[in-house]
């Protein structure tokens, strides 16, 4: 964020003093002696808004079917070099998956349904769990698959207090496996009350635009108002 800006502010003050070097009238004003009277340089525009990230709309059920899979791929990859030697652990993928797709393809499902098929599906990825902490050990994982386990658990974690708790909001809320710093961002609109990405708080002058702030959390964007407004004016 901070090399682009740079380049921007670079391309804006350059264009910015061609404009002061031209002749009276063409956009600047000339001060009479002994006043030195500020040149109106056009108008500031600053809004925030949401850079929607490329991902799947989630749901908590679709997220634990996600986190489920991607435990048994785990237990399949720990296991590999002991088979033959143990018995391998059972999974029960085949009877998770039918329940998930019970109530995924179900075109109106009712939310007791769907809090029945979330709890089964925190019990498969539960005991899932218990299986890779006995494997691993006998086996280790790559970097990469150790990163996923670890946002599995917080997953797990998380979804598991808002069953329990009966709510769908937590802290830092993971609504990606494969990006897990999206963050859910709250708008308003009729139409998508609540949009996946960064919330960003965009300037606009003369056709130049600034990213003055770029979060994955939610924050409330008066709290850079009168901030930006005081740069814009210096600069």
């Amino acid at each position: 964020m901070e090399a682009v800006n740079a380049i921007n502010e670079k391309i804006f003050q350059a264009g910015r003093n061609n404009k002061d070097d031209g002749p009276p009238g063409a956009g600047n004003s000339t001060p009479k002696k002994g006043k030195k009277k500020l040149k109106n340089r056009g108008k500031l525009i600053i809004d925030a808004t949401c850079a929607p990230a490329d991902i799947r709309y989630p749901t908590d059920l679709s997220l634990l079917n996600e986190a489920r899979e991607k435990t048994e791929q785990i237990i399949d990859q720990l296991y590999s070099p002991q088979k033959g030697l143990t018995k391998k652990p059972r999974t029960y993928r085949c009877k998770a998956r039918k329940q998930y797709l019970l109530v995924a393809k179900s075109r109106k499902a009712k939310a007791k349904q769907i809090r029945k098929a979330i709890g089964q599906q925190l019990r498969f990825i539960r005991r899932n769990l218990g299986h890779i902490q006995r494997l691993q050990q006998e086996a280790s994982l790559p970097k990469k698959e150790m990163q996923t386990l670890t946002v599995i658990k917080k997953l797990y974690r998380q979804q598991k207090y808002m069953y329990e708790q009966k709510t769908h909001r937590v802290e830092e809320r993971i609504v990606s496996l494969s990006q897990p710093h999206i963050r859910p961002i709250v708008r308003g609109k009729a139409k998508a009350p609540t949009e996946f990405g960064a919330k960003i708080s965009v300037s606009l002058i003369d056709g130049h635009a600034f990213l003055d702030r770029l979060e994955w959390d939610n924050y409330n964007e008066g709290s850079t108002l009168i901030p930006t407004v005081e740069l814009k004016f210096d600069s």
